[in-house]
């Protein structure tokens, strides 16, 4: 067996990403480090894509090809052809045919960037193209024809 030191360089390289990813993404959408106290949470995201790098300098977690996204503290999944984490600035960018979904409601475009903090989807469509969403309204938001504008209410 050959010592670590005299592995060819690529070896290396791809050992380094087996070891580092598993790590970058298990609080992938916590703080960029460990948490210090117990009062930070770490929350997990499950990323699958056919080719993932991580550079430890730039923060920057980069995912390619078939990209599925599962992160279940906020019930969201998403697919696209490239996802980018962005640690240091807590966000994330999906590109390439992306399509979100969220507590049932949906997001379709070409580029949609989730700011982890804030909770919040910023979509762009292809050029000369639509965004696409579609949301779940609760029935006691709907409003009854002729109500002018008031909520319908049981009985009346």
């Amino acid at each position: 067996m050959m010592p670590f030191a005299k592995m060819p360089g690529i070896l290396m390289l791809r050992l380094s990403f087996a070891l580092l990813l598993p790590v970058a993404l298990t609080g992938a959408l916590a703080n960029p480090s460990y948490p210090q106290n117990s009062s930070e949470q770490v929350r997990s995201l499950t990323l699958r894509a056919d080719i993932q790098e991580a550079d430890a300098k730039t923060g920057i977690v980069t995912a390619r090809g078939n990209v599925q996204i599962d992160y279940p503290a906020r019930q969201i999944q998403a697919t696209a052809a490239q996802a980018q984490y962005f640690s240091r600035e807590r966000r994330i960018v999906l590109s390439g045919d992306v399509y979100v979904l969220q507590k049932g409601n949906s997001l379709r475009g070409e580029t949609i960037t989730y700011l982890i903090d804030e909770g919040r989807f910023i979509a762009l469509p292809k050029n000369n193209r639509q965004v696409e969403s579609i949301y779940l309204i609760p029935e006691s938001d709907v409003v009854s024809p002729g109500a002018m504008g008031q909520p319908s209410r049981s009985g009346f």
